[in-house]
């Protein structure tokens, strides 16, 4: 059986408009506006409303081959709702799913600084980003690799709390919002209501306190290498970079 040639699979853009569009606004559009018996009903607008992240997660994990551990819980995650819908199962089950995902990222972001691979270097720390090997070297050169090490741990912590955030407020807002009876109109919008609300309640703190952590970061690697930043991007943005110029 022959691998896959990686210089076959397209590189994968950020596209946070389309992700914005696909998994938070039509779904909750659908779920709030189409629940109705005079439209598509509740058990098919909650099929259809969590077809849309569900079939964006599925088509990037087969294009871009992004089976990593956060991509894979959330769509267990949409799954998990959709079951608990047409299941009819209490609300209560879903704000304890809302809050069950980000607390096992969060712990698994914790038990990973005690491996070889922490998942802050996966996440924020990468070869994709910054220049890791020349970074790496200047550090071993002025003997700050083990300075640099106790602060990504430090990151690792606040990377992990980012997540306990996300938890918390994810089970506050589904108790505060879904109270209705599963499978159920009601139910349906409320559960789009809470999709919608969770984004700038939710997500846009959360993307803020990961930028703080990287420039936590960025900050640490310029102290302890002089770098400037425009020293220690990653190569093949720095060549994006000249050939805009």
């Amino acid at each position: 059986m022959t691998t896959p040639d990686r210089t076959s699979i397209p590189d994968h853009r950020p596209r946070p408009w389309v992700d914005l569009l696909v998994s938070i606004i039509i779904p909750s559009v659908i779920l709030m506006k189409f629940s109705g018996d005079q439209h598509l009903g509740s058990v098919n607008a909650l099929l259809i409303g969590l077809a849309f992240p569900l079939g964006w997660g599925l088509f990037e994990l087969v294009r871009y081959r992004k089976k990593n551990f956060i991509a894979v819980l959330g769509l267990i995650s949409v799954g998990l709702t959709g079951g608990i819908g047409l299941l009819e199962l209490d609300a209560f089950w879903l704000a304890i799913k809302e809050a069950a995902i980000p607390a096992i990222i969060g712990l698994a972001v914790l038990a990973s600084t005690r491996t070889k691979y922490p998942l802050v270097r996966t996440l924020l720390y990468n070869p994709r980003v910054l220049d890791i090997e020349k970074i790496h070297y200047t550090l071993a050169e002025k003997g700050h690799i083990e300075e640099f090490d106790n602060r990504l741990l430090k990151a690792s912590y606040f990377f992990a709390g980012t997540f306990l955030f996300s938890s918390i407020m994810n089970y506050v807002l589904a108790r505060w919002i879904v109270v209705s009876p599963s499978g159920t109109q009601a139910f349906n919008e409320e559960l789009g209501k809470m999709t919608l609300v969770s984004y700038p309640m939710i997500a846009i703190p959360s993307m803020v306190m990961m930028l703080l952590i990287f420039y936590y970061l960025w900050r640490t690697i310029r102290r302890l290498t002089g770098y400037t930043l425009d020293e220690v991007v990653a190569p093949h943005l720095a060549e994006k970079e000249k050939a805009r110029e």
